[in-house]
């Protein structure tokens, strides 16, 4: 490995950490879903719209954070 490539694989590695995310946020949205209805469709529904409330409000965390990194 050539010492010029190592601050490249050392900004990867954060980026293949969020990939843990997406089955947790899978995870979340069924349970919570599951809990509010009995039937398979609604479950479903309802778990793909929480799904995307999360990815919404991670994504709007992202975005403050790096503006409150950009002025520090």
């Amino acid at each position: 490995m050539i010492l010029s490539e190592l601050p490249i694989l050392i900004s990867m590695a954060g980026v293949n950490r969020m990939w843990y995310s997406v089955p947790l946020i899978a995870v979340i949205s069924l349970v919570y879903a599951a809990t509010r209805h009995e039937v398979i469709k609604p479950i479903l529904e309802h778990a793909v719209r929480f799904g995307f409330w999360i990815v919404g409000f991670m994504l709007v965390v992202f975005v403050l954070l790096m503006f409150v990194s950009a002025w520090l």
